[in-house]
């Protein structure tokens, strides 16, 4: 199979993508977190705050708030115990556990790892990994290493102006393990809906942060001691409370170099594993893909010009300006939920649906380096939805155009025993969900970052989903990604076929009441 047909077939034909007669080990299943052995260690402070209503001032942090960062963004925050319903009169069933972080995940595998590069004045500098399961740091290797990092980063950032770095992986047999070939783009967003709420994490602590999706990847895994078979880097996100040059600082520019040069700059380092499972299966098409994504050269750096504008449908809905109001990012991540059956259906009012596209929207804008224009209006994702019971909404499907704040009609009518149909699992009742989004990108991913491109798009796509589901919860209703429904179906819905647009991920939002499980905060 072709890299084309591969991940042609991963958007619109899962089976063909698979590996066949797949069944799945559960006993032999890996841990939803990567254990390092016989390294130094250094605890983080469980003294969390509480509450996050307004940004920090900026400030150089200490390790505390550093530690009290990190929680946020991808800390365990929860233990759940649930029941199959299918399994609930099987005399033999066990109950479900589960680790819950406020970015959630698919399947709650959390196939995505941290790092960060760290000068503070109370820890070594040096290259540390967040181990979530002791909420801990772990030294990888010791030292400055600013201008190695700059020169895997093409010199585009000024990372001596940073206190901080940090690098968002994929440990491939994760979710390999369960979602087979599929789990190369269930990775890609994963790793997205991460960076969402690392970015939004970053603003409530006064950081500044900028994206890089392109560098010299089997240098900066070489950095963090990676081996490129099992794991990899996806985005590396400088952190500063200073005034930086997020462009670069003019050294080096002058010619390109590549991976094999930089690496050649540190010696390499050794670390031991715990794994858990013992009988770890190949995974071909996601090396293949992955090999093929990287960037050894920092002459195969692009930058992608303005977005055009897409405008979809003629008659346009102009949504209401939402009021400021103050919100504990707290408790938006705490009361964030997904519901599966337990979606109740009620009236949604547009004031309702304006706060959640507004608010997502304008919290995605982002630093890229990949981007002519920072902080550009259009964007590579777009948000579409299928709306049944809104107030002053008429049943349909629509194009949300975030620079005007309104809706563009594209036909009306109730999609939802459609959107059912198209659902490989039925375990959401979309007939009970007034608000069905739908994040859109681009075919033609590849045109001008290779294959590197489709897995931007898939994080770019995740981050897009984090901020709804931030902004949904804010306001008091649930949300639940889904990947398992006909992305054909969907783009005829919204007549995308013709602009080159196809459907990335489906996000059934509304009223819910909450299953019967147990379930514990490990914030108090």
């Amino acid at each position: 199979m072709s890299l084309e047909e591969f991940l042609h077939n991963l958007q619109c034909n899962i089976n063909r993508a698979n590996q066949p007669n797949w069944e799945v080990d559960w006993e032999d299943a890996p841990l939803p977190y990567k254990l390092y052995r016989r390294l130094r260690v250094v605890p983080l402070s469980l003294e969390v705050p509480v509450s996050l209503f307004e940004s920090q001032p900026p400030s150089t942090p200490n390790l505390e708030r550093i530690g009290h960062f990190l929680w946020y963004v991808y800390g365990i925050t929860g233990v759940s115990q649930s029941m199959d319903p299918d399994d609930s009169l099987d005399q033999e069933s066990y109950p479900i556990h589960s680790y819950r972080r406020f970015a959630p995940s698919g399947g709650a595998l959390y196939p995505n790892e941290l790092y960060i590069y760290l000068k503070l004045d109370d820890l070594p500098d040096g290259i540390y990994h967040y181990d979530v399961s002791h909420h801990r740091l772990v030294l990888l290797r010791e030292g400055n290493v600013d201008s190695y990092l700059e020169r895997a980063l093409g010199n585009r950032c000024d990372i001596s102006t940073c206190f901080g770095t940090a690098f968002v992986s994929t440990r491939f047999w994760k979710n390999f393990f369960k979602y087979n070939n599929f789990s190369y783009r269930l990775q890609g967003l994963d790793a997205g809906v991460l960076k969402g709420q690392l970015l939004e994490t970053a603003k409530r602590f006064g950081f500044e942060s900028g994206v890089y999706v392109q560098f010299l990847d089997s240098a900066i895994n070489h950095l963090l001691g990676l081996t490129e078979e099992e794991e990899s880097v996806y985005s590396v996100i400088p952190l500063s409370v200073a005034a930086t040059n997020w462009a670069g600082n003019g050294k080096g520019v002058e010619r390109a170099f590549t991976a094999e040069e930089v690496c050649r700059e540190l010696p390499a380092i050794s670390v031991e594993l715990y794994e858990k499972s013992e009988r770890i299966r190949e995974f071909p098409m996601l090396l293949a893909a992955n090999e093929a994504s990287k960037i050894d050269s920092t002459g195969d750096f692009q930058k992608l010009g303005n977005q055009p504008a897409f405008r979809n449908g003629e008659k346009e809905i102009h949504l209401p300006e939402i009021e400021p109001f103050s919100n504990d990012f707290v408790e938006i991540c705490k009361n964030r939920y997904s519901p599966e059956m337990d979606f109740v259906m009620g009236k949604v009012s547009q004031q309702r649906l304006s706060t959640i596209l507004k608010k997502a929207t304008q919290s995605y804008s982002f630093r890229s380096d990949i981007d002519e224009v920072p902080y550009g209006d259009e964007s590579r994702v777009s948000i579409f939805g299928c709306f049944y019971n809104v107030e002053g909404v008429p049943n349909g499907a629509y194009a949300y155009d975030s620079v005007r704040h309104s809706l563009r009609e594209i036909s009306t009518g109730d999609y939802r025993l459609q959107l059912q149909s198209g659902l490989s699992l039925d375990n959401v009742n979309l007939l009970q969900v007034p608000l069905c989004l739908h994040i859109i990108g681009n075919k033609d991913y590849y045109q001008a970052l290779g294959y590197r491109g489709y897995r931007i798009m898939q994080m770019e796509a995740g981050m897009l989903v984090q901020r709804l589901l931030l902004a949904s919860s804010a306001v008091g209703l649930g949300g639940h990604p889904l990947l398992g429904f006909d992305t054909a179906l969907t783009d005829r819905m919204y007549k995308l076929d013709s602009k080159g647009q196809t459907t990335l991920i489906q996000i059934p939002i509304g009223p819910f009441r909450e299953r019967a499980w147990m379930r514990g905060s490990l914030l108090s």
